[in-house]
């Protein structure tokens, strides 16, 4: 399998590793990123996992909340320019509460629905990209609900009311007082923001990640050199830190760094008297995940690599 000058860029962007370590990974992977990105961890070469939040494209995310119901939808654009216009905002606003108002739950009838403006949400989009002159498309959409107590909303580098880089929403299921949930529920959500988890819980964290860290935690084990039964054993402790570290109620607080998330939840339904629930949470990032355009970095890595 080839690969490009961009890849070994974008591999450099995930893992932090270096151009020439990059470049080797993907010889041996046979040009196969993931691949590529398995074998540097295995080494050590490459930073945690959460580094792959750096990868970015633009546009914005928005959140909406109303009463005990919550929404995040994220809208992508070429260029951050596009980002900072006013036409562009007011879309990615709009569509957001009709999301919300709506309870599209998935792209495709988020486009159909209704838009506020006239015609359905596609067809505001399109125009858009007509006469902004830039493609745009609706990405992704997420709901979270409690049936008492509050959705708190929550923007990271934020560009307008509502509307960012990184929106979080934080559920918390309760009878204490809204003023309370809405504190604990802004602290949380600027951890999630920071945290990046993965999950609420250990036992909702993907499956496919489990399975790739204890292959990971395998082959570093192996080169250990150690008898089969402490190899194993190190890899199930390897792999139970992973949970540990990326299911957000096993998380450490950032703004204690001593308490877990569940911990931090626990003592303020105490405090308030009545139990409070984190029942869940989004964590919409701008671009996770999304490889960007290449850019001039590219052709400086061809050259000091020796690839086209």
């Amino acid at each position: 399998m080839a690969y490009t000058a961009a890849d070994v860029k974008n591999l450099r962007e995930r893992t932090g590793a270096g151009m020439m370590d990059c470049k080797k990974a993907l010889d041996e992977a046979g040009g196969d990123f993931e691949a590529a990105v398995d074998a540097l961890r295995a080494k050590g070469l490459a930073a945690a996992a959460k580094k792959s939040s750096r990868t970015a494209a633009e546009g914005l995310v928005g959140v909406a909340v109303s009463g005990t119901k919550g929404v995040a939808v994220e809208v992508n654009s070429e260029t951050d320019f596009v980002a900072k216009n006013d036409q562009f905002q007011d879309f990615v606003r709009k569509a957001t509460e009709v999301a919300l108002n709506t309870g599209a739950s998935d792209v495709e009838t988020l486009k159909a629905a209704a838009y506020p403006d006239g015609g359905s949400v596609a067809d505001k989009l399109t125009n858009n990209v007509a006469t902004i002159g830039e493609n745009q498309q609706l990405r992704r959409i997420k709901h979270v609900e409690v049936s008492n107590g509050v959705v708190v909303p929550y923007m990271h580098n934020a560009a307008a009311t509502n509307l960012g880089k990184i929106g979080v929403l934080v559920a918390l299921e309760s009878e204490a007082a809204a003023d309370k949930l809405e504190a604990l529920g802004k602290q949380i959500a600027m951890h999630i923001a920071a945290a990046f988890p993965q999950a609420l819980t250990a036992e909702q964290l993907d499956g496919e990640l489990i399975a790739r860290e204890r292959k990971i935690a395998a082959e570093k084990a192996a080169e250990s050199g150690k008898p089969a039964e402490v190899q194993a054993k190190m890899v199930d402790g390897a792999v139970a830190k992973y949970a540990k570290e990326n299911a957000l109620l096993s998380q450490i607080f950032v703004m204690d760094n001593k308490s877990t998330i569940q911990q931090v939840v626990d003592a303020a339904g105490k405090e308030a008297g009545t139990k409070i629930v984190l029942k869940d949470y989004v964590r919409f990032q701008l671009g996770e995940g999304i490889e960007k355009e290449e850019t001039d970095f590219a052709a400086e890595v061809a050259a000091a690599a020796g690839i086209k």
